[in-house]
């Protein structure tokens, strides 16, 4: 039996009963999975894409929110230029395409914000499209069960991509259901530490384990540090924003990081990203849009 084959019937009775994947989720609610998903726990997602879907269930409903309600329901889910991004692509898919997100690829990549792996993976995941969708787990099954290594080492898109595309049943349907599938079993049992090989299907043809589980002695790339960086500043600076529903002073700013270098640095950035704006008279806020017709928000 094909790899395909074995890991998709493993997935139909050990997936997880994930709210984005069922039948009735539109494909805006798998477009706002995959860009929450990104670098981010389902455990944290599930929660968050509930409520998001529940108040801004079409792409139009999004488009016509104010950043600063998009920033703040966004919450401490990381990375917020995400919500940002989001919300600009709500925007192309209310305008260019009547509200209903594209099936095609290349209109999917057209869309701000949406890079080569959501829009494959909203084709595949959302429409049934023949296309390889690859994250870290799939690339971690792929070079354990064909290619006999530990780990994938670091990303290549073109190589990735090509690997993940030759393992691809020719059938639509069944690409796609192949693509989620071999993802699961690299979140749920061929994980990067602790792999569950007994549990796993494909555990009689695996060239890693088959070899043994030799270590993996390839290139490598650090893990990036988190405490202490400027990406730690900028979300305790947000924190306060989103805490807040009017500005708030530069003093209110400045207590949540004693190293003022760092913490100027950290707050440029996120101007410069469009997540915060500064007020002429020094305080700072969400971003709020302006409609057309009337003034700025009352909080500016």
């Amino acid at each position: 039996m094909l790899l395909a084959d074995l890991v998709s019937d493993w997935y139909r009775t050990n997936a997880r009963d994930l709210p984005w994947r069922r039948p009735e989720t539109t494909p805006w609610g798998v477009l706002v999975s995959e860009c929450m998903l990104q670098q981010t726990p389902v455990a944290r997602v599930e929660p968050l894409w509930r409520e998001w879907l529940q108040r801004w269930p079409r792409p139009s409903d999004l488009a016509a929110a104010p950043r600063a309600d998009v920033l703040r329901a966004w919450g401490r889910l990381g990375y917020p230029r995400r919500a940002l991004r989001l919300h600009e692509a709500a925007k192309a898919v209310t305008e260019r395409h009547g509200g209903v997100v594209p099936d095609d690829l290349d209109e999917l990549l057209a869309l701000p914000g949406v890079g080569a792996y959501t829009a494959r993976a909203v084709a595949a995941f959302a429409y049934g499209r023949r296309h390889p969708v690859v994250d870290t787990n799939v690339r971690r099954v792929v070079a354990r069960a064909v290619q006999g290594q530990g780990d994938a080492g670091p990303p290549s898109t073109t190589r990735d991509l090509a690997a993940v595309a030759a393992l691809l049943p020719a059938e639509p349907a069944r690409a796609a259901r192949f693509g989620v599938a071999v993802m699961e079993l690299g979140a749920l049992v061929c994980t990067a530490r602790a792999p569950r090989c007994g549990r796993c299907p494909v555990r009689e043809t695996c060239r890693w384990r088959v070899a043994g589980c030799p270590p993996y002695e390839g290139p490598t790339r650090a893990p990036q540090a988190f405490a202490g960086t400027d990406r730690q500043v900028r979300g305790l600076l947000l924190d306060v924003l989103r805490g807040s529903d009017a500005p708030v002073e530069a003093a209110a700013l400045a207590v949540v990081w004693s190293d003022a270098d760092q913490r100027a640095r950290a707050l440029d950035g996120l101007v410069a990203d469009g997540l915060v704006d500064p007020l002429p008279d020094g305080r700072f806020a969400l971003p709020y849009r302006r409609d057309p017709g009337r003034g700025p928000a009352a909080a500016c």
